[in-house]
């Protein structure tokens, strides 16, 4: 799955490597090295920008909240359970299949967090002695130290408590898609620690490869079967995991210091 991810790439940068076209500088962007549901994220996507009267997609850098609401939900309770939608899935289910025909976008992240339980915390909590087994957290990011652009929908819902023109009246709302994890090993892999990506957690955010950019974005592409295609898993061994302090666990907790590499996991048992 992803609950956690890391994003500090500024506006700049993202222009750069999307080659987006529109953002607002007025904007104030902060890295956020704890980015946590519900909050709000930078996404890549290609829309008509409003009253231009140009038709044309643009790609755009847009500010959205993460947990996505579905058009015809009747109020926002609930998005923070929809953070992720599953690959396998996506194109049927009634909350997401409207915009996985064309509403699609890009979540840029430097990677993403997961959580390992030791092997000694487990065994204790089978046998009842432990009720909420201790964590490890790993950092999961390309090892070429690349961007990773996790695929993502996103949708609009009107707030009908407000009026019209009132400048909360409209949600823009977005949601990761998820996959199998990797089984091949890690590209680069920490010493002591997991071999593979199934090894720290069943599900992996999708990581969209370059190539894929473009006809992921294309609001043109709307042939399900089409865009079903692109959600096959990206090359093996392109991503690096290490362990990183417990700190990242509290969500109050931000800085750089989170994706600080630890020289081993804080419990030797976890492998």
């Amino acid at each position: 799955m992803c609950g956690r991810y890391a994003a500090s790439r500024g506006p700049e940068d993202l222009a750069g490597i999307f080659e987006i076209e529109k953002w607002e500088p007025e904007e104030a962007y902060e890295s956020d090295f704890n980015v946590a549901p519900t909050k709000e994220v930078y996404a890549v996507l290609d829309r008509p920008v409003k009253d231009a009267g140009d038709p044309r997609p643009v790609r755009q850098l847009r500010k959205l909240k993460w947990g996505l609401v579905p058009s015809w939900a009747k109020t926002p309770e609930g998005a923070a359970r929809m953070i992720n939608a599953r690959a396998e899935t996506v194109h049927e289910k009634p909350s997401y299949r409207r915009a996985f025909a064309a509403r699609r976008c890009i979540v840029p992240a430097d990677g993403y967090y997961e959580w390992v339980t030791g092997a000694g915390e487990r065994e204790l909590e089978v046998e009842g002695k432990k009720k909420r087994p201790r964590k490890q957290p790993y950092f999961v990011t390309p090892a070429d130290g690349g961007v990773f652009a996790m695929a993502g929908l996103y949708e609009f819902w009107r707030d009908r408590t407000l009026p019209d023109d009132h400048p909360q009246g409209w949600w823009v709302t977005c949601s990761v898609i998820t996959t199998e994890a990797e089984v091949a090993p890690l590209g680069v892999a920490p010493e002591g620690g997991p071999r593979s990506l199934a090894d720290i957690h069943p599900r992996m955010p999708l990581m969209l490869t370059p190539d894929r950019w473009d006809a992921w974005l294309d609001p043109g592409r709307t042939e399900v079967d089409d865009v079903r295609a692109l959600l096959s898993a990206p090359p093996e061994g392109l991503m690096r995991a290490y362990p990183v302090s417990t700190a990242v666990s509290n969500v109050r907790n931000n800085g750089p210091e989170l994706l600080k590499e630890l020289d081993g996991p804080e419990d030797v048992t976890l492998f």
